[in-house]
């Protein structure tokens, strides 16, 4: 292939992609931050409700104890906060696609919640050790929540969009090589996106998760304060994890040192 049509096919992708740069461009709640969108966020909400009820489906889920209970108040109140914040951003479109719902689901072993798009929540039993009243509680849960108020699931599948747009125009512009050439540079590319771009995002949405989530818990009437001890607990539970750059989550240490920086912020929301 010539220098010039890899020229011409590597600016019409170029102008392409910064054509969707600006169509979707987004700043983050509460953050200088500004990313790319390329997908509807209520089409997202549809598939997560879709995943959600074939989780529930799929699991053991607890409805009538003292633990659902103590889920379902603390995920109200954050959900309300969450509603709120965006009343006060004016961001309607993005409130509509939150139908708000909280399941408890069954099983010790599983250390963790999450909460998709559109506003579907699982607490799993296995991390109720860890959060014994409702300010931990409420660490946990508007930490997810802070997810989806971000749009962080819409940012990482727009993100994979992009790469495999690049992968696209790599593999046009190789074409005429040799297999062995082809392989190394789709290699270096693979890598390149991994570690140069996925996972430092990942790390960030996390660490924008934990500050948003704190202003969030405070709005909500609960203590931020309450994130160090809970975090401290969970970097304890001994579990094995790769160093930080090859990670989707901040080191523990990391985390706890950028969340007793943010308290001080997220205080100034908080009114018993």
């Amino acid at each position: 292939m010539s220098s010039k049509k890899n020229q011409k096919i590597l600016i019409s992708i170029l102008v392409v992609c910064s054509l969707l740069l600006l169509i979707g461009c987004n700043d983050v709640m509460f953050s200088n931050r500004s990313r790319v969108l390329l997908v509807s966020e209520g089409e997202i909400a549809q598939m997560s409700a879709q995943s959600y009820s074939e989780i529930k489906a799929a699991d053991k889920i607890i409805t009538n104890n003292s633990q659902f209970a103590m889920v379902k108040r603390v995920g109200e109140r954050v959900a309300q906060a969450a509603n709120n914040t965006l009343l006060e951003a004016k961001n309607t479109d993005l409130l509509n696609t939150f139908k708000w719902e909280f399941v408890l689901i069954d099983s010790p072993n599983v250390v963790n919640a999450f909460c998709m798009p559109g506003g579907k929540i699982a607490v799993y039993t296995g991390i109720l050790p860890l959060t014994k009243t409702d300010d931990d509680l409420a660490v946990v849960m508007s930490h997810e929540v802070s997810h989806a108020l971000a749009q962080h699931g819409n940012e990482r599948m727009s993100q994979q969009l992009l790469v495999g747009i690049g992968s696209s125009v790599l593999n046009k512009v190789i074409e005429n090589n040799s297999p062995e050439v082809k392989d190394a540079y789709n290699t270096i590319y693979g890598v390149g996106t991994t570690f140069g771009v996925m996972l430092p995002y990942s790390r960030l949405h996390e660490t924008e998760a934990d500050k948003i989530g704190l202003i969030l818990m405070a709005k909500a009437g609960y203590n931020p304060q309450a994130a160090t001890g809970f975090w401290e607990r969970m970097s304890k539970l001994g579990q094995s994890k790769p160093p930080e750059f090859l990670s989707t989550h901040p080191s523990d240490e990391t985390r706890i040192k950028d969340i007793k920086a943010y308290i001080p912020e997220a205080m100034k929301y908080y009114s018993k």
